[in-house]
């Protein structure tokens, strides 16, 4: 038996080894496979473009289901190759039918390769693997460490051997069929990020892309498949030979036992020969996405160099600035450039969570101090609401963007005059410095309307408070309760989320959030 204190030793090279990623370990690398022009896809996209001299198509997936719908479209109609990139990946109804569409794609000859991030796999790495048995899939999992991999406490806990380099994380999210047609912006993969959750849903966005923008898509996702911090599952979770079988026959079994289930009725039942969309916009697009390499650097990068640095080298706000945002954190040089823009006579809103709403109460008060500086210069504040309220004078668009019925805002889109980026990029300090992230940035009229109507949705009393300065310069939030406009004198939430916003202010975490 081994002393407390040899115990501990060992723990502690555990530990160490954990969080050493041997990044010369032989991985194969691969690369996005070109388009033929003969595919199922192809020819849908080619018949879209027949009558279009723009570059780029694109659609807007707000409602949660139609969003999920649209991704199993892909799979069932890619021919040759599936390539998704995610940060989370949980376990519920949806996550279990994308596991057995992709094991049928799999079985038609399509290759499917899934990036994950390392701390959004937790738990699932057994399941993972055996996915990654077949000959047709693999599976990878992006600045990975090799201990504490079965619950969050322990990898967390194994996090700490690596500090630096294990609070940063791939927070990217791709979806592309064929090469041909692709989806980014800000869903996971988990059932509260395509209404299916029973207690929970976000509101979410993502654009579904075809045209040139592809193409740029599918080397973002190649830059991270073949760097070194992207490591194939089984090396860290052992599988048998064909070990996707028996998941296969777990995966169907389930999924007959709740055949019956509404949300998998409503995806049975809305099943299309169609193509996955229905009205698109045409344009000009550009692929924005950090270099993988950001996770891996010494200390933070200037932001110059980052996707914003990008993003804002390709865009102005002579008019307006939009900007949703789930977690937003605008710091110090944030709320300053968005005052002095306001003083300027651009019109600048702003749409994130309520400190109700939230599921980060820290994030949130990193932002809260900000808030009066920023309605004095102009800005318009609006928080999402954890229940809304249909307005009866109001027809609400189906998309639900930020959601009549959704609890939590979790889109990451900006609006720049006539451009809109649409991604997993927050605005915080996190996804500026820390986390990668990727994006599309469209130039397109008719979808700056489409995106200002969701914006104009997201705005109204009965789904989101607007923030307002009372007659002491204190902050106040006016909404819609049973068709009467109300106001709070108070910020609206429990003392628990109260207590983290008063600590994420007091300890000064602005620049980790």
């Amino acid at each position: 038996m081994l002393s407390p204190g040899r115990g501990l030793l060992a723990l502690g090279l555990l530990l160490l080894l954990a969080g050493c990623v041997d990044e010369q370990a032989p991985r194969e690398a691969s690369e996005a496979l070109s388009p033929t022009g003969d595919g199922w896809l192809d020819r849908r996209v080619a018949e879209a473009f027949q009558e279009q001299s723009a570059p780029d198509g694109f659609a807007l997936l707000a409602n949660g289901e139609e969003a999920f719908r649209v991704r199993v479209e892909l799979i069932h109609r890619a021919e040759r190759s599936l390539d998704i990139q995610t940060y989370l990946f949980g376990d519920g109804q949806t996550t279990r039918l994308v596991m057995e569409e992709l094991i049928k794609a799999a079985e038609r000859g399509v290759r499917v390769r899934l990036l994950l991030d390392d701390m959004g796999a937790i738990g699932q790495g057994d399941r993972l693997a055996a996915l990654s048995s077949h000959a047709n899939i693999e599976v990878r999992v992006f600045n990975p460490v090799a201990f504490g991999r079965g619950h969050l406490a322990t990898r967390v806990l194994a996090s700490f051997t690596d500090p630096r380099r294990q609070h940063r994380r791939m927070h990217n999210k791709l979806w592309i069929a064929d090469n041909t047609v692709g989806i980014a912006g800000g869903r996971n993969l988990g059932d509260e990020y395509f209404d299916a959750n029973d207690a929970v849903n976000f509101a979410d966005l993502d654009l579904l892309t075809l045209g040139q923008v592809v193409p740029a898509l599918s080397q973002s996702y190649d830059d991270y498949w073949n760097h070194a911090l992207a490591q194939p599952i089984a090396r860290y979770h052992d599988a048998a030979p064909g070990a996707w079988r028996a998941l296969s026959l777990d995966l169907t079994s389930w999924l007959d036992d709740n055949a019956e289930a509404d949300y998998i009725v409503e995806l049975r039942e809305g099943a299309s020969p169609a193509p996955p969309w229905e009205t698109l916009y045409w344009g000009r697009a550009r692929a924005i996405w950090d270099r993988p390499d950001k996770i891996t650097e010494d200390g933070a990068p200037a932001w110059q160099e980052t996707l914003l640095g990008e993003l804002l080298s390709h865009t102005q706000s002579r008019e307006r600035l939009t900007l949703i945002s789930a977690y937003f954190v605008p710091t110090e040089a944030g709320t300053e450039r968005l005052a002095a823009l306001a003083r300027d006579g651009v019109t600048v809103d702003v749409i994130t969570n309520s400190l109700e709403s939230t599921d980060a109460a820290v994030v949130h008060g990193a932002y809260a101090p900000r808030r009066a500086r920023l309605l004095e210069s102009g800005v318009r504040l609006y928080e999402l609401r954890p229940e809304q309220e249909a307005d009866p004078n109001e027809e609400l668009d189906e998309m639900r963007v930020p959601g009549a019925s959704a609890s939590a805002l979790h889109i990451k889109a900006l609006g720049f005059d006539d451009q809109v980026f649409i991604g997993s990029f927050n605005v915080d300090p996190r996804s500026v410095l820390w986390n990668t992230e990727v994006g599309v940035l469209v130039e397109s009229p008719a979808l700056r309307e489409a995106f200002d109507e969701l914006v104009e949705i997201g705005k109204r009393p009965g789904i989101s408070y607007q923030v307002v300065l009372d007659d002491a310069g204190a902050p106040a939030w006016e909404y819609q309760h049973d068709g009467e406009r109300l106001r709070a004198e108070q910020e609206p939430g429990n003392w628990w989320r109260h207590l983290n916003a008063w600590a994420s202010d007091t300890f000064r975490l602005e620049m980790l959030l």
